[in-house]
């Protein structure tokens, strides 16, 4: 007996549509506030992050973590948090009207900044994180699902962008320590600023010239390969988004 058959690009995008309507709305009742407790804890795999957070300070004031429960927020709250960043840039799970609520109970700033995991950044967005990295008012904390990935792109360009550090000490953002695997799919990010070293600070040129004159995000996705065996582990076992 198979597996069934594999969804279309049509279905995929209906699924998602429909998780987004079940899930983009305040909570209800008893009910409502049970169901979207158990979708965070068992499908978007909250369960884990209730153990281990993948909490770092990367500054003072800067912050990134995996998906936060509402108790985490605000234990975060009393230490002063100010803001939380979404990286994930959907809706799709409990986890988010849960952190929307607890939010605004603890008096904190919820914004949204989409960073994809699998590819290049493009030029835009890169000029509006710096731009965005100003509007914060911080302490502020970045996330997407597991802390790994996206919210390592989000600190190093933080690091870079806002407290002008040398690309080289963000990259370290980009690490195994956070649960970051260089030689998955979201490797690519490593490959961005593999490719900033080789091809603009060798050079003499800075970050943004770089990204502005030189920078090819289809050139650094088309050179990249992944890892056969990190792609499965990242991708079919931990099941990254």
């Amino acid at each position: 007996m198979g597996f069934g058959r594999p969804l279309k690009d049509e279905e995929r995008y209906a699924r998602r549509m429909a998780r987004i309507a079940r899930w983009d709305r305040p909570v209800g009742g008893a009910w409502d506030r049970m169901r979207a407790w158990t979708n965070m804890l068992l499908v978007d795999h909250g369960v884990f992050r209730v153990v281990y957070l993948n909490l770092f300070r990367v500054t003072p004031g800067f912050w990134r973590a995996a998906q936060p429960t509402p108790t985490q927020i605000g234990r975060l709250a009393k230490q002063g948090l100010r803001t939380i960043v979404n990286l994930r840039g959907g809706r799709e799970y409990g986890s988010w009207p849960l952190e929307r609520e607890a939010c605004e109970r603890h008096g904190v700033t919820l914004t949204e900044f989409v960073v994809r995991s699998r590819e290049a950044p493009d030029r835009e967005t890169i000029h509006a994180a710096k731009r965005f990295f100003e509007t914060l008012e911080y302490p502020a904390l970045v996330h997407c699902k597991s802390g790994a990935d996206r919210a390592g792109m989000m600190s190093a360009l933080y690091l870079i962008l806002h407290e002008k550090l040398p690309v080289r000490e963000a990259m370290r953002q980009l690490s195994w320590r956070y649960g970051h695997f260089r030689f998955a799919r979201t490797g690519v990010l490593d490959a961005f600023f593999d490719a900033y070293l080789r091809e603009g600070e060798a050079k003499g040129v800075d970050f943004l010239t770089w990204v502005d004159t030189i920078y090819d995000p289809e050139a650094v996705k088309r050179d990249f390969r992944p890892g056969l065996l990190s792609d499965l582990v990242v991708d079919r076992i931990i099941r990254r988004e």
